[in-house]
């Protein structure tokens, strides 16, 4: 016989048992009976107060993405459930092991649209690994096991459990068990030995192999494995958005990163090689671009732990369902280094081009306003490449991954698959109390500060020493960016009038400075980063800065143009 206990007490139990140590959330009506068995926890679990339930699980998602284990936030019902709704799309696209729990009207109330009450359970099915509705205290330990293995098994994803207010209420006798297995569920498919030694094969029969992967690397930590199956092979590789940081910036084989404002090298040597060997990446279209023409003249192995990717988007020769990381050990002693092919003077042609066209004019000192390029470089010095990266979206997002530098994984985090403004701020929060002992910088721009600016007060009432990078234009930068290229410069609903920032920061005790020439970036972020507390650096950059190199949408890797005189020398306007 378990001890007795409420169902708001075991569940606060289970989470004790699954290791948990924070929560992400914002309590409400039909959340209040664990929200109440929480004050009896202090000491034991962590409870983040959030501002907004957005800010919840988006610190969740920076929280498990630096940790490496479930995030997990906790709101009521109705509007504090739906507002959670967004995160969870987020984190199902980027592969974020969430379990987030949400509260619900008493039993005899479901469905009478009583005060905060949404069927969140028929909200969340489509967008989540799993989604379930508890009604009795007893089901509350079952279902949260349940919720952790799934969240975090196979191929992560976030989790939804809601609870009724008779589940959190009742009595219930608790007894935990951990949740090791479901019959209908096989999240560990093991790679074929026939099909490794068949890739094995077809890496030895290559002339020109490149690899390409993603977040898959990270999450099945599989970093060491990846670079020893390198320097074996001396096959060169290349990274995409989210698979930043799995190899140091320094490896000798890795090229850079992939997609529509990748590095040259890498998406030049997708469409030269003879075999693409893809780990752990989806064929991602801002990677593909025209997909009829993506790495055509290649043979393909495509290695991921799920079937649903193998031949979703690029049709490949070899599919092996497994995780990275167990694949790699096994394909390992069947490799050997490849005779050299030339890729390396290949790669040192492309950067010289890139250097010269895009990396000199945007991350080197000039004259006139800041670029933002030049905003990350110096940070990436002054900090040695040791700090956790973590970018809003727009340009910051793609001039933050180009111009940092990683020296270890779990380095760079951003959203990726649903591209959400307003991420940046409460994920640098997760990751900052994920890792604390770490610099955690955050690079944003002025559209995207606006979405979350209110998780200041978290940064305050925790303490944290969050670095945030404010890369200020006046715009919406990328949808300018699109607008002038793409949309014969009719800048609609883009130009942004702005508020003080740094009197912003003032008033949430957070110290900050405002950067507006080049002569005082150094001194600038040198003082930020020597500093422990929390810090703004606003920097005003220069107004019509663009991010290249661009594929244009629809446009094969071929296409891809460095600057902005190519694009109008093509005739486009």
């Amino acid at each position: 016989m378990g001890k007795k206990m409420t169902g708001s007490q075991a569940l606060l139990e289970s989470m004790l048992a699954e290791g948990v140590e924070t929560i992400f959330g914002y309590p409400g009506g039909q959340i209040m009976p664990v929200y109440d068995a929480l004050y009896d926890y202090q000491g034991r679990l962590r409870h983040i107060l959030v501002r907004h339930e957005q800010g919840a699980v988006h610190a969740a998602q920076g929280y498990a993405r630096e940790k490496g284990v479930p995030g997990v936030c906790m709101v009521t019902s109705g509007p504090g459930a739906t507002n959670v709704v967004t995160g969870i799309v987020d984190a199902m696209m980027d592969s974020t092991p969430l379990v987030v729990i949400a509260g619900q009207v008493g039993n005899a109330m479901l469905g009478t649209d009583a005060f905060q009450e949404a069927d969140f359970l028929g909200i969340t099915l489509p967008v989540t690994k799993w989604s379930c509705q508890v009604k009795s205290p007893d089901d509350i330990a079952a279902t949260i096991a349940r919720a952790f293995f799934i969240a975090n098994s196979g191929r992560p994803g976030p989790v939804v459990v809601v609870l009724t207010r008779d589940a959190q209420v009742g009595m219930t006798e608790f007894e935990y068990k951990k949740c090791e297995f479901i019959n209908t569920y096989q999240p560990h498919p093991v790679a074929s030995d026939n099909k490794i030694a068949l890739a094995a094969q077809m890496i030895a029969e290559a002339r020109y192999p490149f690899v390409v992967y993603g977040q898959g690397i990270i999450i099945s930590h599989a970093e060491k494995e990846l670079e020893e199956f390198l320097a074996k092979t001396n096959i060169p590789a290349g990274s995409t958005l989210l698979g930043l940081s799995a190899l140091p910036s320094n490896c000798p084989q890795y090229t850079g990163m992939l997609g529509m404002h990748g590095n040259v090298a890498p998406n030049a040597l997708t469409q030269k090689c003879d075999l693409l060997i893809s780990i752990g990446m989806r064929f991602d279209d801002r990677v593909t671009g025209k997909v009829s023409e993506y790495a055509s003249q290649a043979k393909k192995i495509h290695i991921d732990i799920d079937p649903v990717e193998i031949n979703k988007i690029i049709p490949v020769d070899l599919g092996i369902v497994s995780d990275a990381k167990d694949a790699l050990v096994k394909l390992i002693p069947l490799v050997s280094r490849k005779a050299d092919n030339g890729w390396e003077q290949d790669v040192k042609e492309c950067y010289d081009v890139e250097y010269e066209k895009v990396i000199k004019p945007e991350a080197e000192r000039g004259e006139g306003t800041i670029n933002m390029g030049e905003v990350v470089a110096k940070v990436a010095e002054v900090s040695g490449g040791k700090a956790v990266v973590v970018t809003d979206v727009g340009q910051n997002q793609m001039i933050g991954a180009r111009y940092s530098r990683f020296v270890q994984s779990r380095s760079f985090l951003s959203s990726g698959g649903l591209g959400t403004m307003g991420f940046g701020i409460p994920a640098a929060i997760g990751a900052k109390v994920a890792a604390p002992e770490r610099p955690v910088c955050l690079f944003l721009g002025d559209g995207g500060i606006q979405m979350t600016i209110e998780e200041f007060g978290v940064i305050m009432q925790e303490r944290l020493g969050v670095k945030v990078i404010l890369m200020n234009n006046n715009w919406l930068g990328n949808v300018r960016q699109w607008q002038q290229l793409f949309w014969q410069e009719r800048y609609s609903c883009t130009r942004m009038i702005n508020p003080d920032f740094n009197a912003i920061a003032e008033a949430y005790g957070i110290k900050n400075r405002i950067v507006e020439t080049r002569e005082e970036l150094d001194e600038a972020v040198r003082e930020m980063l020597s500093n422990d507390d929390a810090y703004l650096l606003n920097v005003h950059v220069t107004e019509e800065g663009m991010v290249f190199p661009m594929i244009p949408p629809g446009k094969s890797v071929d296409e891809i143009m460095l600057n902005t005189e190519e694009w109008y020398k093509n005739g486009n306007n």
